[in-house]
């Protein structure tokens, strides 16, 4: 069971780490997203740091965006 967990640190695998880090980022600002939602529904202010937003959202982006160059560019 962990040896395919390993398989993914390999330089030849069939996993593109940048999609699921990308991806990974993306759930969590989501949840975020939805969680401020439902406590806005009920009168609560949820605080959310800017800059910890951001950062997600700049880690999604060029998770996704280097990922889709790759597949692009690739030869």
């Amino acid at each position: 069971m962990f040896t395919k967990f390993f398989e993914i640190f390999k330089d030849d695998n069939e996993w593109n780490e940048k999609a699921i880090v990308g991806f990974c980022a993306f759930v969590i600002m989501i949840f975020v997203i939805l969680a401020d939602v439902i406590s806005g529904w009920f009168g609560k202010d949820l605080v959310i740091n800017e800059f910890i937003y951001n950062s997600f959202l700049i880690v999604v982006l060029g998770a996704f965006g280097i990922s889709g160059l790759e597949k692009v560019l690739k030869k």
